[in-house]
């Protein structure tokens, strides 16, 4: 399987104004400024293969949208090499602007007082997509993410979750082996993410599109990608599976029970187990909450020395989210640790 995007030691520094302090140093300041050079990115590398589906994720401030820029020939690179669907972006601009699609979710590429219709035929023009292609690949589109009834208005009368759609259908006109997705979901109601989410993984298997997608509503990357790259400070301090991330950093695991008779929780706590158990009682839900490490077979062991002991009505095993990871390797500060993950 070929390469969509390979990055070797990537860099990006930029030059940024350095004020000095008090009266005297803003005079100083006008007569002769002070610079610093701040790396935004900071000699990164990553492979992303094709019909891959990759998360590309970090705190603000960390890097994230430099290097979709950089990947989509809008930067150019300090020092080091972008190689994107076997093209220099920056180099090779506008052969390689009709082999990728782009969402920005704070940016429009619809014409604001024109029928989207009629900014998808102008970006058909701009990418001299044929006719027939046109008009089989976009049915497919509209139909799947149900736009049709919005085709006549002007954009400027859309709400954000209907004008998300139509910008996500726009960057598909010329149907671009890679998608780059920059917060597609910003700001939309649940229904509306649900519909982009399940249509990313349609056309990921359709079409075998490679997408990267950066975002903070990490509910996106748990429906949506199987590995995640994360950023911190310009470095990548993590780079594999999601399913790897939550297994070496998923701190415990949540079982809830709920019991057919009366149990005291002074009982669940007197229980024989051989490993660390922690208890709760959920007054509003009337449910007992048992947290444990996700080590070997602790969960089967826990629960079949509940069911010896009590007789149990309902039991629910919830999984640590993917946002308490993410949070919890920010806040501990543990960047070389997770490298090695």
């Amino acid at each position: 399987m070929s390469n969509a995007i390979e990055v070797k030691q990537l860099r990006k520094e930029f030059k940024v104004f350095s004020s000095r302090s008090g009266l005297k140093g803003a005079f100083r300041d006008l007569l002769t400024r002070k610079y610093k050079v701040v790396p935004a990115v900071n000699d990164i590398n990553f492979t992303v293969k094709q019909g891959e589906m990759v998360a590309y994720i970090g705190e603000n401030g960390a890097g994230k949208s430099t290097t979709i820029k950089m990947l989509t020939g809008i930067l150019t690179p300090t020092s080091g090499s972008v190689r994107v669907n076997g093209m220099d972006p920056h180099r090779e601009r506008e052969k390689f602007a009709r082999t990728i699609g782009v969402v920005f979710g704070q940016r429009s590429q619809l014409w604001w007082d024109i029928a989207v219709q009629e900014s998808f035929r102008l970006l058909k023009k701009v990418y001299k997509v044929p006719d027939e292609q046109y008009n089989e690949h976009m049915a497919h589109i509209i139909e799947t993410l149900d736009i049709g009834p919005l085709l006549d208005k002007p954009v400027r009368k859309l709400s954000l979750g209907q004008r998300m759609r139509c910008e996500l259908a726009a960057a598909l006109i010329h149907n671009p082996p890679l998608l780059f997705l920059d917060e597609p979901t910003i700001g939309l109601d649940v229904l509306v993410k649900v519909k982009i989410r399940q249509f990313l993984k349609d056309i990921n298997q359709k079409y075998n599109t490679t997408i990267l997608l950066t975002t903070h509503d990490l509910a996106d990357i748990e429906a949506v990608c199987d590995r995640v790259v994360m950023l911190d400070e310009g470095k990548i301090i993590y780079d594999g599976g999601l399913q790897s991330l939550k297994n070496n950093w998923a701190e415990e695991k949540e079982i809830h029970f709920q019991f057919l008779e009366e149990v005291r929780l002074s009982q669940l706590e007197s229980l024989p187990l051989l490993f660390e158990t922690s208890w709760d009682y959920d007054e509003k839900n009337q449910t007992f909450i048992a947290y444990i490490k996700e080590e070997s077979d602790n969960i089967s062991q826990l629960i079949s020395a509940v069911v010896s002991h009590f007789k149990i009505k309902d039991v629910n095993i919830l999984e640590t989210s993917i946002e308490e990871i993410v949070r919890n390797i920010y806040e501990q500060g543990i960047s070389t640790a997770v490298r090695g993950v």
